[in-house]
């Protein structure tokens, strides 16, 4: 079989590797579909802390149960299954809360372990999740980014009298867009980025007021509007967002968090607790692809909004490329296998 391999920072193979078996409670899935995110870039620059080399990268991917293991019915074969990169030991305290995407053990594949971008891929029977006939190849490979807005908005638990600010419409920022206004309807939605195809997109999945903040003060847009946002998702994840989110925030506020950026910010203590605001982080998904599974059933989201590109894996490079380098018309990336 053909593997998508980074043999170290900066060195993409498309390799030949032995197809491989599944182990006791695994299987093996036929890999369609796979989605290009961020952090296989990271990995494939040298920018992600916990990547382990050589890696075949990908997490997003959805495909057909061809094999199984040692105690995994035969039932399992030809199900159609998207598959949660997340694997964890389930008896460590953060699995104990159902926070398995903490885990102190955590796997990811694609990062810890051999993920996706491969014409096989082997994982835990658990963490492969049927795919009713209903939803398209095309939105069940979408299922793993939706898990992130279904993990945010779980922190957050959005109401219809919400007036939502999200920050960054990339990727992960339309996800939860389309979560808060599909699923969660919440009262007004505002996006904020520096990129105007970016606020355009983001118009389409949901947000009713989009402000590009490359040459305006945010808050004094917002102060001269009137508006006081009671959520706030930080899904740009750069270090100057933060206190200003804070200061933005209405009383009772939920703030949350998502990404890794490792600059230090600078918050002043009473403007959290002035106004008992809720600060959360969201990282991965924990259990989500049930909810996200369900979402898509109900039509409450529309992953084709995102998708803008599709490549044969044979040009995964160039995928890549376009994905890091053309944020104007380039939003989400598929790779197809066969």
């Amino acid at each position: 079989m053909k593997s998508v391999v980074i043999q170290q920072p900066g060195q993409l193979d498309i390799t030949e590797r032995s197809r491989p078996e599944p182990a006791a409670g695994e299987v093996r899935v036929k890999v369609k579909l796979a989605g290009i995110c961020g952090s296989d870039s990271h990995i494939y620059r040298g920018h992600n802390p916990f990547a382990k080399y050589p890696r075949v990268i990908g997490h997003e991917f959805f495909g057909i149960i061809d094999a199984v293991g040692e105690g995994v019915p035969a039932e399992r074969l030809g199900q159609r299954v998207s598959v949660d990169p997340v694997i964890s030991c389930g008896h460590c305290y953060p699995c104990s809360v159902g926070k398995p995407n903490v885990c102190t053990s955590l796997v990811v594949l694609g990062v810890h372990r051999d993920g996706g971008f491969s014409e096989y891929a082997v994982v835990p029977e658990a963490n492969a999740w049927v795919i009713p006939d209903a939803i398209a190849d095309e939105d069940a490979v979408m299922v793993e980014p939706f898990t992130i807005a279904a993990n945010v908005t779980g922190h957050a638990s959005p109401t219809e009298q919400d007036v939502a600010l999200v920050y960054g419409a990339g990727p992960m920022g339309l996800t939860t867009v389309q979560a808060l206004k599909g699923v969660y309807n919440v009262k007004q939605l505002i996006v904020v980025d520096r990129i105007e195809e970016r606020l355009k997109m983001a118009q389409g999945c949901g947000a009713d007021l989009v402000i590009n903040n490359s040459n305006v003060n945010l808050q004094a847009v917002l102060e001269e509007k009137g508006i006081k946002p009671t959520l706030i998702i930080d899904a740009a994840c750069h270090p100057s967002i933060l206190p200003e989110a804070i200061a933005l925030a209405s009383p009772a506020a939920r703030i949350v968090i998502m990404g890794f950026s490792s600059e230090p910010c600078q918050i002043v203590q009473q403007g959290i607790t002035g106004k008992e605001l809720s600060i959360f982080s969201s990282r991965l998904n924990a259990r989500k692809f049930p909810v996200v599974i369900d979402w898509l059933q109900r039509g409450l989201i529309d992953p084709t909004k995102l998708v803008t590109h599709k490549f044969d894996y044979h040009h995964v490079a160039d995928a890549i490329e376009l994905f890091e380098k053309d944020q104007r018309q380039c939003c989400k990336v598929l790779l197809t296998f066969n």
